[in-house]
């Protein structure tokens, strides 16, 4: 905690430092007014705030050889980069989206409010709303824009953090391990050691990582899957949802939907919400059930997104 607070304060200073880092985003207030100019020019900022709040329901499935038999079915809720304090309206729209539907496990990848520093007081409310209307246990990691002290308090409504550590999740008897890490965008404060410590070899294992950026790192440490948000699938897109930007350092093919390294299946989930502005263009907002599936023991295992 200590370190993560220190690396915080760290950053702040050095973003509103003058001179070099003037043009910063987080300095630069006007950008948010440039980028809807630009957008109210080309006739498409009213296009792309209703399409911010036109969360679309995607569906993964997740083939692997190893899952135990108990498993078969099992289906996991992956919501992503809420930024919740953005838009006042968006909150009621994701709660409206989960709504009614059937999954055994939820987990959240991080970014839950809007700006990297700041009051956290209107995240957490929102934040307490949506807790109200997940079923059962829901499963955290921090992102890029969190603070650790988001964490005592989600904890207290009923979120669990996985801060480089991993828990078992039962069935019927059969265990999967879920691990999460801490930050591998900006605060670098990702532990592999600590998050796949005492993880069977042989043990199907889920790895929570806001960005995918850690793909390298969390396919040599033995996990079947892994699940990450933070690109926004580029938020404004091309035609075609061709991203312009994803600011991660990661194959383009990892910024949103099913990708493969190795021996490891990824989802990199577009979001739900939106950064800087609250417009999407080319590139709808997600919610995701992943449904697990078991495969023949000789057959290798893959991974397909179907919207």
């Amino acid at each position: 905690m200590r370190q993560r607070l220190g690396l915080e304060r760290d950053y702040e200073a050095h973003i509103f430092r003058r001179g070099t880092h003037f043009f910063h985003l987080e300095n630069w207030y006007s950008i948010h007014g440039l980028i809807r100019a630009l957008l109210r020019m080309a006739g498409l900022h009213t296009r792309g705030r209703r399409n911010a709040l036109a969360i679309e329901l995607r569906h993964n499935d997740v083939l692997l050889a190893n899952l135990p038999r108990e498993f078969d079915g099992f289906t996991l809720l992956q919501l992503s980069d809420l930024h919740l304090d953005m838009n006042l309206i968006f909150p009621a729209a994701l709660i409206e989206r989960v709504q009614g539907l059937d999954y055994d496990l939820c987990v959240m990848t991080g970014d839950y409010r809007a700006r990297t520093f700041g009051p956290i007081a209107a995240t957490l409310e929102r934040l307490r709303e949506l807790r109200q209307h997940l079923k059962g246990a829901v499963y955290c990691v921090l992102g890029n824009h969190d603070t650790i002290r988001l964490v005592p308090p989600m904890e207290a409504m009923g979120y669990a953090l996985l801060l480089n550590e991993w828990t078992r999740i039962e069935r019927d008897g059969a265990v999967i391990y879920l691990a999460g890490i801490e930050d591998a965008h900006f605060y670098r404060m990702e532990n592999f050691h600590r998050a796949a410590h005492d993880i069977p070899p042989a043990a199907v294992s889920i790895l929570l990582s806001h960005t995918p950026e850690a793909y390298r790192h969390a396919a040599h440490a033995g996990f079947d899957l892994m699940l990450s948000g933070h690109t926004h699938g580029g938020q404004i897109c091309l035609p075609g949802g061709v991203p312009i930007v994803t600011d991660a350092d990661s194959p383009r093919a990892f910024a949103r939907g099913a990708w493969r390294y190795h021996d490891m299946v990824g989802y990199t989930s577009v979001g739900a919400g939106t950064c800087i502005v609250d417009v999407r263009l080319n590139c709808l907002p997600e919610i995701t059930l992943h449904h697990f599936k078991r495969l023949p023991p000789k057959q290798l295992p893959t991974s397909r997104s179907a919207q």
